[in-house]
């Protein structure tokens, strides 16, 4: 049996919210790009925000729910680094 999964495709730091500090509780907000999909199916649909699209998106291929991993990925380099790791005045 295969059960359907949930892929957000727009995380960024504006759609994590932390509910408390103490416990450190971390939540996730706009699922307005969110897809149900199986794990064999990649999807095509150019969605999210630029400085946190993998690769994949903006090369117009297929993509799975890795996605969201690269997303979550650069929020962390930002909340490190202070900048998006990967910057153009152009998308």
């Amino acid at each position: 049996m295969h059960l359907n999964k949930v892929m957000h495709r727009d995380i960024k730091p504006e759609n994590i919210l932390i509910d408390s500090l103490d416990d450190l509780y971390i939540k996730l907000t706009d699922f307005g790009f969110a897809a149900f999909f199986k794990e064999k199916d990649k999807l095509k649909d150019v969605l999210g925000s630029p400085i946190y699209m993998p690769p994949e998106i903006v090369n117009l291929q297929p993509y799975g729910s890795k996605v969201d991993i690269w997303s979550a990925g650069v929020v962390v380099y930002v909340l490190l680094c202070g900048k998006p790791p990967f910057y153009a005045e152009t998308k």
